[in-house]
């Protein structure tokens, strides 16, 4: 994407852009308020000060699902004016932020589709950064529930979107392996879309290592993690279900391991094997970095932790440290990551409020909080 000689010629106002939107993020004393709130309307009361107060202005009653429709729509302006600035490579980066979210709206409207669902409701369900033409959303229920409609589905609607190729590759992996047309039928939508996400991923991580630099260092790093995480759940998932049938082990669930990440090649091949949580807990603990995740979940939340939890913290850790570092596009991924954790805090909060469980408010993982643990001088998060 440039070195230092060229990257803020190119990059530099969308670059001064996100950097300064790391400022609208909730601060200590922001979440410290609104755990002390007894009512929604305190809560509403709290973010009129913040950087969320225009959003929430029209809102007569908060509720959380209101709440958290208006930060994601705040979240895509604010994406797409990035991206307005934004000129290759960095444009095409963007772009590629977004196709995770094309995908999980496709496979929402798969499953609509399937269960027979309203389209107006999935598509009011469906993430904004993931939308395509509303001509392109509505026709997607409109072909059978057939096998030839599947066919004709990704021929005529699928291959003009951003990510046909992923589609593609699917079929012709399923179809590699002598299976007939009907894949997208028979198979579970869940495992089409760990697929899906999984060449994503992977385009993923080969466009970062070609733009080189800080980039590909950076933000390489967090698609491993990334795919790794992937890994662990697509196995944890697995068990109790005929992916965990020893003949699918080694064929079906193994091909959904991304093919790049801390684990691959060889903890991806020892993850293909495991049957139970206790072997997966030995693959794990041969990794340092995922061993103490691990723990958390062994623990069996003793200390009101899951392992998404933890997931969630280490992930917040290594997109704040993306921040850090200079002239490269890894803080805009981080930026967009960052607010959906900061989103998921709002909801989490505002829930707990709402259903007065207020013994449970303060399980969420502050962004850029100086009580972290991994901030030097603290030894325990705040609450």
């Amino acid at each position: 994407p440039g070195d230092m000689t060229t990257f803020n010629i190119l990059h530099g106002f969308p670059e001064a852009l996100v950097r300064g939107m790391r400022s609208s993020f909730l601060g200590d004393a922001d979440y410290h308020h609104m755990t002390q709130c007894e009512t929604l309307d305190d809560v509403r009361l709290n973010l009129s000060e913040t950087d969320y107060g225009d959003a929430l202005a029209d809102m007569s009653t908060l509720i959380p699902t209101g709440l958290q429709k208006a930060a994601v729509e705040k979240l895509v302006t604010e994406f797409q004016y990035l991206r307005t600035q934004a000129i290759e490579p960095l444009s095409t980066f963007l772009d590629f932020i977004t196709y995770e979210y094309m995908i999980e709206n496709v496979m929402l409207l798969l499953k609509g589709t399937l269960s027979g669902r309203d389209i107006n409701e999935l598509i009011a369900q469906c993430h904004p950064l993931g939308m395509f033409k509303e001509s392109t959303m509505r026709s997607i229920p409109t072909f059978e529930s057939t096998p030839r409609g599947y066919q004709d589905l990704y021929q005529t609607v699928l291959v003009d979107t951003p990510v046909g190729p992923y589609f593609s590759l699917f079929l012709a992996e399923t179809a590699g392996r002598g299976e007939s047309s009907n894949v997208l039928e028979e198979v579970e939508i869940e495992i089409i879309k760990s697929s899906l996400i999984k060449y994503w991923i992977e385009d993923f991580g080969k466009y970062v290592e070609c733009l080189g630099g800080e980039t590909a260092q950076i933000m390489g790093d967090l698609l491993k993690v990334r795919a790794d995480t992937n890994a662990i759940n697509i196995t944890l998932n697995s068990f109790g279900t005929p992916l965990n049938e020893p003949a699918m082990r080694a064929s079906d669930r193994k091909r959904l391991y991304p093919a790049l990440g801390h684990l691959y090649p060889a903890g991806t091949s020892m993850l293909a094997d495991v049957g139970d949580e206790d072997e997966l807990g030995r693959v794990l603990d041969l990794f340092p970095q995922y061993s103490s995740i691990w723990n958390v979940h062994s623990a069996g939340g003793s200390d009101g932790k899951s392992i998404d939890d933890a997931f969630y913290e280490r992930d917040v850790q290594m997109l704040e440290l993306a921040f850090e570092g200079q002239m490269h596009f890894g803080a805009f991924y981080a930026y967009v990551k960052l607010k959906e954790q900061e989103i998921r805090n709002l909801v989490w909060i505002s829930e707990c409020i709402l259903q007065q469980q207020k013994e449970e408010i303060h399980k969420f993982v502050p962004v850029f909080s100086f009580n972290a643990p991994w901030r030097a001088g603290s030894k325990t998060r705040g609450r």
